[in-house]
């Protein structure tokens, strides 16, 4: 399966961005940039990106290959097939920014998973990214292989755990009492269905957790696509005989 678009974080303080339009739409598009420390300017200028919020269609359509003839990327407001990016919702929880984006299809449903999101997420998720972060000479020296450096704050982070995101963690009192949390684990999954939407929520949470993904042939990419990228992804037709570090899982059809 395929990402229409790849996900990404844009730096832009004191950075240039060329806006063009004027009006509602323009102005919320202003108030944006502002807010991430952007410099709106305009056609002229030289910038990376551009926003374009001009209301007539044929005078949004030509400054869009206006700007694109001069490689600028170009988001086109209301207008998804415009555009080369699109602008997400946005849950901020600084320094923990939550993007939800819909292509451009539906800024509607966008706004209304922000407002679940807003609901659901504490405000102290901003503080406990700032604590993880400030702590993380003392995590490696406490915890010096990478990989069990990442199970073990995965462990810490999962729900339930000493950090668990929804609850008041402190991380220095975590890492005093950490240890060893994941240890050797084997978990087989035997799947009733080649839809991702079928997997409960137990399969889900260990393929978003695990470390290496054993499957069989037959298991079909759009459910190894829930593993976390980094995780290892080996095809084999039986479980392995040999215990690894960390948790691994075998996915099999049934």
């Amino acid at each position: 399966m395929t990402l229409h678009s790849l996900p990404i974080f844009v730096r832009l303080e004191g950075r240039a961005v060329i806006l063009l339009g004027t009006g509602e739409a323009a102005d919320a598009k202003r108030r944006l940039l502002e807010r991430a420390g952007a410099i709106a300017v305009g056609e002229e200028a030289q910038a990376a990106l551009a926003i374009v919020a001009i209301a007539d269609d044929g005078e949004a359509e030509a400054a869009v290959a206006r700007l694109r003839a001069r490689g600028v990327l170009v988001n086109a407001v209301d207008r998804p097939t415009l555009c080369d990016f699109t602008l997400p919702a946005i849950v901020d929880r600084d320094p923990v920014l939550v993007a939800i984006g819909t292509g451009g299809t539906s800024a509607g449903l966008a706004a209304a998973l922000r407002q679940r999101l807003e609901a659901m997420l504490p405000q102290s998720l901003g503080k406990l990214a700032t604590a993880l972060h400030g702590a993380r000479d003392a995590i490696r020296a406490r915890f010096p292989d990478a990989a069990e450096r990442r199970r073990e704050i995965g462990a810490a982070l999962a729900p339930g755990g000493a950090l668990d995101p929804m609850a008041e963690g402190d991380v220095a009192a975590w890492l005093a009492t950490a240890g060893d949390a994941a240890g050797e684990r084997l978990v087989t999954i035997r799947l009733r269905s080649a839809d991702p939407d079928d997997l409960t929520l137990r399969e889900a949470r260990l393929l978003a957790q695990a470390d290496r993904v054993l499957h069989t042939a037959a298991v079909p990419a759009a459910l190894l696509d829930r593993a976390r990228a980094d995780a290892v992804r080996i095809v084999c037709a039986v479980p392995p005989v040999t215990a690894f570090p960390g948790l691994t899982l075998f996915m099999e059809m049934a």
